[in-house]
């Protein structure tokens, strides 16, 4: 087939023939040889030339001296290009000698090919010095894929097509598609069948739960590494360890007593098996989160403590003093190091960097210190505000700065210090109101609000996506799951803290999609969001379970029937609620059923336990008998070799005073 060279297609002006060139080295890349070929064929479009085309099969068969003749007869190349390919080349031939143990043979390439190149001097010392040391330097040779992989970075891209390239465009353009939208929250993958679209569906902006068992001013919380614990800590001189539980919720785990001033701050070790805590110009405590016991308390005479972090190893304590001095302890209390002068300041943040080159704190009312460890070099950021804290984001890469004129700063601090960002909206003129990163690859910041509001921004654009309202008095702390990108806390001065997770899904939306149901009302209604499970108890057997995210549970206290129609309606007009695979879970629907018939259900009926479809029938037509109503339901939906597990159980009181249930079931693969 003949073919135009100048051909475009698309409204972007793409040349047809570089198009149809990506796709035969995408097929050829996935191993569809005979797709590639027969592409070739129809469309009359080379992968490349002849020339080139054999120049690669003599670099796969290792034959370098007919590969550096064939480099020479490929067009248009310029002669750098050519010296530093033939240095790619020759490198290879070189240290397949040395692994082969043919010195001589090896020292002839180097003396008479590599070194009248003329090229990259240091590499020609550096395999000089190969020969020098015998058997130490055996397999230096790389494989031959990635000799052309190296090749493809010199060579033109119209002459050797990058590997993937088809690919890299594809990611590329889902990554730009990823950063223009506000919203994107999400761990699931993108389809290439459509473009990204998230909305604010996937920000946990609805309040799952309000934790109360502070007896003042909540002041700091601080979520573990591995998402399944947070620690908060009060002006009432208590921290609290709260475990979350596989259904999502916080459940209370310890209280812990010992400081005899308010409670500022909290550091999770690493392995999040001991936390750090700091009372006000005190002293800090390390405890043990399995009992719940202080192991250790680290002190100084006539000094007071203001912060504490943990090294990346876990092996040792830096804490700041109320002197402006920063402290390296080993656990047992030892003093290894420290750094005085303006280190630190009477409100004060300390973070340590991953790689525990640098530590970080506030210096002065204005300014934050970054000082590198080992050298003791200082690097600033100043402000012209007062700052009143700092959040280190978890690559390292940036600082975010919150302001006393009610402004947060993000700078970057990898490389030069730059100023990437700001965000406006929340007050902060009075108190210590914290702000942290969040969300998927932390693409959100989230701050408390002397006005009782949580503020959540985009990081990238600045954009304020949502204030969520719930708390009655000052917001002092934002903590968000750095495992579950669906799950926020905050910290108030009501004696609270707000857990935050998706929002529920608008009921008006349901009356729309149900109209002209009858007996539809939003009375009794209630739209729920399960959070993931990661195990669950089935008849004794534990299961590992991963839910769909937003699965949605409806509940009422009356027309169970119409209430199952709709569902089932739901179900089947919702492609991503029925039959969704997510892990080894098939998602079947909703399963109704009454307790007034079927008598001592709740012995049976729990979430975790698994039925056979003539159980479920069981069930289900014991509803019917109750409601005299013809009810075929989830068992429909079931094999006959399957079993199913019934994942989340809500009871309600009836109207007439009848118990009933809702179970979302699902099929254990």
């Amino acid at each position: 087939m003949e073919h135009n060279d100048n051909e475009t297609i698309g409204s972007k002006g793409i040349k047809k023939t570089e198009f149809v060139r990506l796709l035969i080295e995408s097929l050829s890349s996935l191993g569809y040889k005979d797709s590639k070929l027969s592409l070739e064929k129809e469309s009359g479009v080379s992968l490349c030339s002849n020339v080139v085309s054999e120049f690669i099969d003599m670099i796969l068969v290792g034959n370098w001296d007919q590969s550096l003749n064939l480099l020479r007869k490929i067009s248009n190349l310029d002669e750098c290009v050519v010296k530093m390919a033939s240095f790619v080349i020759l490198e290879q031939k070189f240290l397949e000698f040395l692994d082969g143990s043919k010195v001589f043979e090896a020292l002839s390439v180097l003396r008479n090919e590599i070194s009248i190149l003329s090229v990259n001097e240091s590499r020609v010392r550096e395999l000089s010095s190969f020969l020098l040391c015998g058997e130490g330097v055996r397999s230096r040779a790389k494989s031959k894929r990635d000799v052309i992989l190296d090749l493809e970075k010199l060579l033109p891209p119209n002459v050797m097509i990058p590997q993937g390239r088809l690919l890299h465009l594809v990611e590329q353009a889902i990554d730009m598609q990823r950063d223009a939208c506000s919203f994107h929250n999400s761990l699931t993958g993108d389809t290439l069948f459509s473009d990204h679209n998230c909305g604010k569906g996937q920000i946990p902006l609805q309040t799952l739960q309000v934790l109360q068992e502070h007896q003042d001013e909540v002041w700091f919380v601080e979520f573990s590494h591995s998402g399944k614990f947070l620690a908060s800590c009060s002006k009432d001189k208590s921290v609290i360890v709260w475990e979350v539980g596989l259904d999502g919720r916080l459940v209370f785990k310890h209280r812990l007593f010992g400081h005899n001033a308010s409670v500022s701050c909290v550091s999770w070790s690493p392995n999040d098996d001991q936390i750090l805590t700091c009372g006000v110009e005190e002293n800090v405590r390390r405890w043990d989160v399995s009992s719940g016991e202080c192991v250790f308390v680290y002190e100084k005479s006539d000094f007071g403590m203001i912060s504490c972090n943990w090294s990346p190893d876990g092996k040792r304590v830096f804490t700041g003093f109320n002197d402006k001095s920063i402290v390296m302890w080993d656990l047992d209390g030892n003093e290894l190091e420290s750094w005085k002068g303006q280190k630190t300041s009477r409100i004060s943040d300390l973070q340590v960097t991953s790689d525990e080159k640098f530590i970080i704190s506030i210096s002065g009312e204005t300014m934050v210190l970054i000082l590198e460890k080992d050298s003791g070099d200082e690097r600033l950021i100043e402000e012209d505000h007062n700052i009143v804290s700092f959040s280190l984001s978890g690559d390292n890469k940036f600082l975010l700065v919150s302001l006393m004129n009610q402004e947060i700063h993000l700078w970057s601090i990898d490389g030069d210090i730059r100023l990437v960002a700001k965000y406006k909206g929340h007050k902060c003129s009075r108190f210590v109101v914290r702000a942290c990163f969040g969300g998927v690859e932390q693409a959100f910041v989230a701050s408390g609000s002397e006005d009782s509001l949580v503020y959540i921004w985009h990081r990238v654009s600045g954009e304020l996506i949502e204030t969520l309202r719930g708390h009655s008095a000052a917001v002092n702390c934002i903590s968000w799951n750095p495992v579950n990108p669906h799950m926020l806390a905050s910290a108030s001065d009501d004696r609270t803290i707000r857990i935050w997770g998706l929002n529920m899904i608008s009921v008006y939306a349901l009356l729309a999609m149900f109209k002209g149901f009858e007996g539809w009302s939003t009375w009794g209604y209630k739209l729920m969001y399960d959070i993931q499970a990661s195990t669950m108890e089935a008849n004794g057997k534990k299961v590992e379970v991963k839910v769909p995210k937003g699965c949605l549970l409806i509940h009422t206290f009356w027309n169970f029937h119409v209430k199952k129609m709709l569902i089932m309606k739901l179900l089947k007009g919702k492609n991503t609620f029925g039959g969704v695979i997510a892990g080894n879970m098939l998602f079947h629907g909703i399963f109704l059923g009454s307790l007034g018939v079927y008598n001592g259900c709740s012995d049976v009926v729990k979430p975790g336990c698994s039925f056979s479809k003539a159980e479920i029938r069981v069930l289900d037509r014991a509803y019917s008998t109750w409601s005299n109503q013809s009810c075929s339901g989830c068992a429909d939906f079931i094999t006959s070799s399957d079993r199913v597990m019934i994942f989340y159980l809500d009871w309600n009181l009836h109207l007439v005073h009848m118990y009933a249930f809702v179970c979302v079931v699902m099929t254990v693969c």
